[in-house]
C-alpha cells in the first residue's frame, strides 16, 4: 500500500522558483536528486505545486448582476451613421513636428461637428460604440458634453462599472439622476438643501432657465449660510435672464464680506444700464471725460481719479492695481468700463458712436479710453458701440498694433449680428491677408458664409504664390476643413496642382500647398457624405472596401492604375438626389468630386486648441 505524500510546506512554491532562477546547477529542487534530472524534476515539481495552489483557492461569493441600463427612447442611429462613427472612433491621427501631411482629412477633427449634428437629430448611440466613445471623451474634455449628451443613459450605467468612464458621473448632475421639473418643489428643496454643491448649482441654472424670478428667491433665503466660494458660483448663475427684478438682490450682494462676490454683482450691475450703481458709474466717469473745444480740432480729455474712495470700492471697483498699472488708469478704466454707454453722445455734445471714437484724446489716454469702452460694449451687448470701435475693416490700423487690438476686436464682433461679423471679417482678411485673422475667424458662425470662405481660400492661394512659408498657415487650414462651407469643394479644382515654387520660397513649399488643398477638398466632401448618411435615414450602398478615410463607396466602373475605382456613388440626399462622384477616392490622394452635397445643416463646430499662426 502506497503511503500518503507529505503536504507541501508554505514555502514550497518560493524554493520551487528560486530554483528555477538560479539554476539547477547551482540549486537543486526541494525532493530531486542533482543531475541531468534535475531540470526535468523541477518542471514536475512545479506543474505539481501549481494544480495544488489553484485547488486550495475558495471560491468567491458572487456578485449581484447590476441593474438594466436604462431605455433610450431616441431612435437608432442610421446604419451608415454608425459605421461612420466606427471611423472617426478608430482614428488616432499623429501629428509630426512639422505639422500634418498628407491628403487623408483628420477624422478625429471631424469627431466634434458630427457629434453637434447627430445631437440635432436625435439619434441614439449605438450600443457598441459607446466604450470608444467614452475612451474618447475621457482623453479630450472639449468632446465630453456632446459626447455624453449623444451617448445617452447607457453611458452612466457603464461609467458606474468602470472607474476610467468616472468623468461621466462628475459631468452629470446627480450623477445621471433627473432634475425635480417644475411641479416637484419638495423635490427641488430637498436637493437645494441636501445635494452636493454640482448638484445645486446645476439644479439653481435649470430653474433660473424656465423662471428667473424663482431661482433668485431659491439663493436670498439660503444666501447667508453658503460660503464664499460657493456664493460667487451662485451669483454667476444670475447672468442667464438677468434683468432690472435682480437689481435689488444684487445692490445687497454689493455689500457681501467677499470682494469676489462684490465684484461680480458690481459686474451684473453694471451690465444693467438702468441700475442705480450704472447711473453712479455714470456720474464718475463723466467727470473724468470732457472735450476741449479751445484746440484748433475737438479734443477728448481725461482726467482720472486721484484716489479710490470708499463708495468706488462698495460698487466694485478694485482699489489695488496690477503689477505694472499706475492706480489712476486702473480706476478710471474701471469707471468707465462699468458705465453705461448710452450715455456718452449726451455727455460729449450730441456725437454719435461713430464720432466720439474719432475724437483724437490728448496726453496718450487713447489706448486706455478705447480699450475701456471696447469692455462696455462687450458687457452690455452695444453693437453700435461695437461697430464704432472695430472702424472700417479695410482701415490701415485693423491689421496691426493700435486703439483696439485684434484680441478686443473679436470681442467686438461676438455682439453683432451673425452676417454682419462674417461681412466684417472677410473684408479684413481681403485688406490684411490671413497673418493676423485667426482669432478673427474663431467667432465667426460655422458653416463660414460664403463671402467669408471665398476670401479665405483666394487668401490661401495669394499665400501659396507668394512662396510663403506653408506651415504658418497650417492653423487656418485646420479652421478651414472644420468650417468651410463643403459646397466650396468644387472651387479648390483649380489650386490641386503643384505650382511653381519661386526663387526665395521655402524648399518643398509647393508640394505642401498642394497635399494641403487636397485634404482640404476631400475633407469638405467627406463633411457632405456624412451630414447625407445623418439625413437620408438609410444605410450606405457599399460593395468594396472603403477609402483611406473610411468613405465606403460602390464600385460601378473599371479602376485607375493605382487601383482605385474611377465611379463611385453614395447615399442620397433628403430630397432623394443622389450625391454621385465622378473621380477617385481611394489612397491615391485625388479628391471625389461630388455634387448637390446636403451641408452642414447649420450646425457649430467645437474646435479644439487649434493652433495659432
Amino acid at each position: 500500500m502506497n503511503a500518503t505524500p507529505p503536504l507541501p510546506s508554505p514555502t514550497a512554491w518560493e524554493d520551487l522558483v528560486t530554483a528555477a532562477l538560479l539554476g539547477t546547477d547551482r540549486r537543486t529542487p526541494p525532493g530531486a536528486a542533482p543531475g541531468r534530472t534535475a531540470p526535468a524534476a523541477l518542471l514536475d515539481a512545479a506543474a505539481a505545486e501549481t494544480v495544488r495552489r489553484r485547488a486550495g483557492l475558495r471560491p468567491g461569493r458572487a456578485s449581484p448582476r447590476p441593474a438594466p441600463a436604462a431605455e433610450d427612447p431616441r431612435p437608432a442611429l442610421p446604419v451608415a451613421a454608425a459605421r461612420r462613427l466606427a471611423f472617426l472612433l478608430a482614428d488616432r491621427p499623429g501629428t509630426g513636428p512639422g505639422g500634418r501631411r498628407g491628403t487623408a482629412p483628420d477624422l478625429m477633427e471631424l469627431l466634434p461637428q458630427w457629434l453637434t449634428a447627430v445631437n440635432a437629430r436625435g439619434f441614439a448611440a449605438p450600443a457598441e460604440s459607446l466604450p470608444a466613445l467614452l475612451d474618447a471623451a475621457r482623453g479630450r474634455t472639449d468632446l465630453r458634453p456632446a459626447a455624453l449628451e449623444f451617448a445617452g443613459p447607457r453611458a452612466l450605467w457603464l461609467a458606474r462599472l468602470n472607474p476610467d468612464w468616472r468623468f461621466a458621473l462628475r459631468a452629470t448632475p446627480g450623477g445621471g439622476t433627473s432634475l425635480p421639473g417644475p411641479t416637484e418643489t419638495e423635490r427641488a428643496e430637498k436637493l437645494w438643501q441636501e445635494g452636493l454643491f454640482a448638484e445645486r448649482v446645476a439644479l439653481l441654472a435649470s430653474i433660473r432657465f424656465r423662471d428667473p424670478d424663482a431661482a433668485r428667491e431659491l439663493l436670498a433665503a439660503s444666501w447667508s449660510t453658503e460660503r464664499a466660494e460657493d456664493r460667487l458660483m451662485f451669483l454667476d448663475s444670475l447672468r442667464t435672464g438677468l434683468g432690472t427684478r435682480d437689481e435689488p438682490f444684487l445692490e445687497q450682494a454689493l455689500t457681501d464680506r467677499s470682494r469676489n462676490v462684490r465684484a461680480t454683482a458690481a459686474e451684473l450691475l453694471s451690465a444693467l444700464p438702468g441700475s442705480a450703481l450704472a447711473a453712479r458709474m455714470a456720474v464718475r466717469a463723466g467727470a473724468c471725460v470732457a472735450v476741449d473745444h479751445t484746440l484748433d480740432t475737438p479734443t477728448l480729455l481725461v482726467e482720472a481719479p486721484h484716489e479710490c474712495d470708499a463708495g468706488m470700492e462698495r460698487d466694485g471697483v478694485s482699489a489695488k492695481a496690477p503689477a505694472g498699472r499706475g492706480e489712476r488708469s486702473w480706476w478710471f478704466g474701471q469707471l468707465v468700463e462699468a458705465a453705461p454707454l448710452a450715455t456718452w453722445p449726451t455727455r460729449l455734445g450730441g456725437r454719435t458712436p461713430e464720432q466720439i471714437v474719432a475724437l483724437p484724446v490728448a496726453d496718450d489716454w487713447l489706448g486706455e479710453l478705447h480699450a475701456a469702452w471696447c469692455r462696455a460694449a462687450v458687457r452690455q451687448r452695444d453693437a453700435d458701440w461695437s461697430r464704432a470701435l472695430l472702424g472700417v475693416p479695410s482701415a490701415p490700423g485693423a491689421g496691426g498694433p493700435g486703439a483696439v487690438s485684434l484680441a478686443e476686436r473679436a470681442k467686438l464682433l461676438g455682439t453683432l449680428p451673425v452676417a454682419e461679423r462674417a461681412e466684417w471679417v472677410a473684408g479684413f482678411i481681403a485688406a490684411h491677408g490671413l497673418s493676423e485673422a485667426f482669432q478673427l475667424l474663431g467667432v465667426c458662425p460655422v458653416p463660414w458664409a460664403t463671402p467669408l470662405g471665398r476670401a479665405v481660400v483666394d487668401a490661401l492661394n495669394i499665400a501659396r504664390d507668394a512662396g510663403s512659408y506653408p506651415w504658418s498657415f497650417s492653423g487656418v487650414m485646420g479652421l478651414a476643413e472644420r468650417c468651410l462651407d463643403p459646397e466650396e469643394a468644387t472651387r479648390l479644382d483649380a489650386l490641386l496642382a503643384v505650382p511653381d515654387e519661386p526663387e526665395d520660397a521655402s524648399p518643398g513649399a509647393g508640394g505642401y500647398w498642394a497635399e494641403a488643398f487636397q485634404r482640404l477638398g476631400r475633407t469638405l466632401r467627406l463633411r457632405a457624405v456624412m451630414t447625407a448618411e445623418l439625413n437620408s435615414g438609410t444605410p450606405v450602398h457599399a460593395s468594396s472596401p472603403s477609402d483611406a478615410s473610411g468613405t465606403p463607396v460602390h464600385i460601378s466602373g473599371p479602376s485607375d492604375d493605382s487601383g482605385t475605382p474611377v465611379h463611385a456613388s453614395s447615399p442620397s440626399d433628403d430630397s432623394g438626389t443622389p450625391v454621385h462622384a465622378s473621380s477617385p477616392s481611394g489612397d491615391s490622394g485625388t479628391p471625389v468630386h461630388i455634387s448637390s452635397p446636403s451641408g452642414d445643416s447649420g450646425t457649430p463646430v467645437h474646435i479644439s486648441s487649434p493652433s495659432g499662426d
